[in-house]
């Protein structure tokens, strides 16, 4: 059997701020705005492989973005949510995983205080200080790569990774990621194979340690993404390239080996 582990943002739905062609569909609406969509064909595709495989959408998101996302006719019965430290199971957050990641993340409770310090005194910083479910920090930057670079040369990198996208800035334990969300679960509710697909830094622990990892060709060329890891080619939108990537692969029976 396989298990397909799947980013959310950028590899299966996108923001109103990208242009990904008239024809879509709104899958979560903000304060009476529509925000995400995906394509027609995306969502045709994401059904035909949900009645395939076992999909487990695997984001960054907090619970509450998470649960603001309707597809139609798509309802995944397991989601790993604030970058893996909350499982989702039919719903319901499972008390005992997040337990679980609290203990995880224990050792990096000083790091994660200091940081949160640091950025409330950053004059770059354009939103509120976050802490999310005391797992990571969040903020979001004017300069986020001036903001980053503070908090890398303040905090301890081999406890906490710093990462940007966009504006946003996270602190996030290196111990919370989506590789140890995948592995947990995978020991968890055990499935023979193991896919994922991702777009973003974020995305890399889970990608190297999938027997298949899918990854759009920007990311090509980091030197910690595994040699295992396919790129698509960048000739269609991502969703679109990576669902029918895998559709082929798992129709073909191909065994996929790192």
């Amino acid at each position: 059997m396989i298990r397909f582990y799947t980013d959310l943002d950028n590899t299966i739905l996108y923001s109103y701020k990208h242009d990904i062609g008239p024809y879509k569909i709104c899958v979560e609406h903000y304060q009476g705005r529509q925000v995400s969509y995906v394509t027609p064909k995306t969502h045709a595709l994401l059904q035909q492989l949900n009645e395939t495989i076992s999909i487990v959408p695997t984001t960054t998101r907090t619970v509450e973005q998470y649960n603001r996302i309707h597809l139609p006719e798509f309802s995944p019965r397991h989601a790993l949510v604030c970058n893996g430290g909350i499982l989702l199971t039919d719903g319901k957050e499972d008390t005992e995983w997040y337990e679980r990641s609290l203990k995880l993340v224990s050792v990096c409770k000083e790091a994660l205080k200091y940081g949160e310090r640091l950025l409330e005194q950053d004059n770059n910083r354009c939103f509120e200080v976050r802490n999310i479910k005391g797992l990571f920090i969040f903020t979001k930057s004017e300069k986020p790569f001036a903001s980053v670079e503070r908090l890398r040369a303040n905090l301890d990198k081999e406890t906490v990774d710093i990462f940007s996208n966009g504006l946003k800035v996270y602190i996030v334990p290196k111990v919370l990621n989506k590789g140890t969300a995948v592995m947990r679960f995978q020991k968890k509710h055990p499935l023979d194979c193991v896919i994922a697909a991702g777009d973003s830094e974020f995305d890399i622990p889970m990608l190297n340690c999938a027997d298949l990892g899918i990854a759009p060709v920007v990311l090509k060329g980091r030197h910690d993404i595994q040699e295992h890891v396919k790129y698509m080619t960048g000739q269609k939108l991502f969703s679109e390239e990576l669902l029918m990537y895998i559709l082929s692969w798992v129709k073909s029976g191909a065994v996929f080996s790192k």
